[in-house]
């Protein structure tokens, strides 16, 4: 019987590098602080950790605009602390992806700079020119996912470049061989170093249409619009997920046979059917489904975020599902905060850890975090003023333990605020009580790994005679969760495997769910 790969039901936990831990006293994360932390990530029953960028970078996205892919930042470290931060995980058995930035660099990369110099150079068509369009304007009607045009003009040479993200990221031409052979290179870099694999920023985008026609307009564009509702005027049929792209994922899938390698995308895009277009089983390994962390506590959205994907994805198992990310705002803030949101953010958890397919917890997540308070004149991110609001909130610091700064770092004024903390929030705090978030995340997870074996088929959707429970079936095993704002009675009987609450009701006629609960269950006599 063949193995099934190592990341097959793997619990994956994302690092915001720099606001893990400090360990240099300079008020930024670094590798090192990673590694001081994995008796925490090895405790809590993590698999695969994922690291944001550490690269070298002028830091206008904080570190997802690359001037030098095969390189650390001194910000961070260097590549010998990288090198021993791969062999303390691997010696606890857990593994390493680092984050892949392959859709832009930074507008500082050599390789732009010399694309700039030179308009008849070899990396000009590293990078996506174009004359103005006839009115003197952007070349087509391509707009940015942080907002306004996704073009930018060069006055020196009269052309316009493309940037899906900041002006100071332009978008690399992955129609161009040459950038294939660098990124093999700069893959092979890093996997000879022991890397586990690479999480794919902005997978969904590198491969353009090849006239870079405009999109569809499905709305008038307003200088009142936040960028998500920019973005959300235009049907993205020219500008992301092109069918060229597989070919790009086919190819690393090849080269990463040779490590053992996962490929997961970061695949944001609208639907699942876009989902499954992503993941066609010849390259990305995985991708994220990143709907359950944009959405609020809204039955139907949530009911609907996590059946699509198991009834468009072939394979469900290459689905990584996630409540949270660095790029969002924190589940327990977005379902109400407080205990409620907590409580709410739990209970979709453990129906995302019971489905089929990766699991990742962004950090803090486990501690039921909201997000940090940042004052406006505190603000970093580069959309922290556009009116969807920006990212800071889930980025503060980590709270490790009560005292200066959660002993984050000794720095008393790290780069981002503590976020209005308190010591409750802290490990330290919550380490060894039963009712803390900590400890009902850690069994969570445990609960997961003992059941993998049970848990190996598909996932059905149960139909319990009502919209505001929603529930699934593996075999025997049950997951169950109420997301209405009263207590459901559903007729289910069985042993109790995991529990979001600190009791159990049972009734006549079966489960009694009060709100937010929810409850993994073998199905049976009770």
């Amino acid at each position: 019987m063949q193995a099934l790969p190592w990341w097959r039901n793997a619990v994956g936990y994302s690092i915001y590098l720099r606001s893990f831990a400090d360990t240099d006293g300079n008020g930024v994360g670094d590798l090192r602080g990673v590694e001081a932390h994995l008796d925490h990530l090895d405790d809590l029953g993590v698999d695969l950790i994922w690291i944001t960028p550490f690269y070298p970078s002028p830091l206008a996205d904080f570190g997802y605009d690359v001037v030098d892919h095969m390189a650390v930042d001194p910000l961070y470290g260097d590549l010998d602390s990288f090198d021993e931060l791969v062999d303390k995980v691997h010696r606890r058995g857990m593994r390493l992806l680092v984050d892949l930035v392959p859709n832009h660099t930074s507008i500082e990369h050599p390789w732009f700079r010399q694309a700039r110099a030179d308009p008849n150079g070899p990396h000009r068509d590293y990078y996506l020119w174009r004359d103005p369009a006839p009115d003197g304007g952007p070349p087509n009607n391509w707009v940015s996912y942080f907002g306004g045009p996704a073009w930018s003009f060069d006055l020196p040479s009269g052309q316009y470049y493309l940037h899906l993200f900041l002006p100071e990221q332009p978008d690399l031409n992955w129609r161009n061989p040459a950038v294939h052979t660098e990124f093999d290179r700069i893959l092979r870099f890093w996997l000879d170093r022991g890397v586990d694999g690479f999480r794919i920023d902005v997978a969904q985008g590198l491969v353009k249409d090849r006239g870079l026609r405009s999109n569809p307009q499905r709305a008038p564009v307003d200088v009142a619009m936040d960028r998500l509702q920019q973005w959300d005027a235009f049907d993205h049929i020219h500008d992301i997920v092109q069918p060229e792209s597989q070919e790009v994922f086919a190819g690393w899938r090849a080269l990463c046979s040779a490590y053992d390698a996962l490929l997961i995308g970061e695949t944001s895009v609208a639907t699942a059917e876009a989902l499954a277009r992503m993941l066609p089983g010849t390259g990305l390994h995985s991708g994220f489904w990143l709907s359950p962390a944009q959405l609020d506590w809204e039955p139907a959205a949530l009911r609907r975020a996590l059946t699509a994907p198991l009834a468009s994805v072939p394979d469900r198992t290459t689905i990584a599902w996630v409540a949270s990310t660095l790029d969002e705002k924190r589940p327990a803030t977005r379902f109400g905060g407080g205990d409620r949101g907590r409580r709410r953010s739990l209970a979709l958890s453990t129906l995302l850890f019971f489905l089929p397919g990766l699991v990742f917890l962004y950090q803090g997540e486990e501690l039921g975090l909201v997000d940090g308070v940042v004052p406006p004149g505190r603000r970093l991110d580069p959309i922290a003023d556009d009116p969807s609001g920006g990212r800071d909130g889930a980025r503060t610091p980590m709270p490790w333990a009560s005292g200066p700064s959660f002993e984050f770092s000794t720095n008393p004024d790290p780069w981002l605020p503590d976020g209005g903390r308190d010591t409750c929030d802290t490990v330290g705090h919550q380490r060894g009580r039963a009712a803390s978030w900590l400890e009902r995340y850690r069994a969570l997870i445990a609960v997961r790994a003992a059941t993998g074996a049970e848990r190996e088929g598909d996932a059905e959707v149960v139909d319990l005679g009502t919209d505001d429970v929603i529930a699934f079936r593996r075999g025997r095993l049950m997951a169950v969760a109420n997301l209405a704002e009263r207590p459901m009675t559903v007729a289910l009987r069985g042993e109790v495997l995991y529990n979001t609450h600190d009791t159990i009701e049972w009734a006549a006629d079966g489960l009694v769910v009060r709100e937010a609960q929810a409850v993994l269950l073998r199905e049976g006599r009770s």
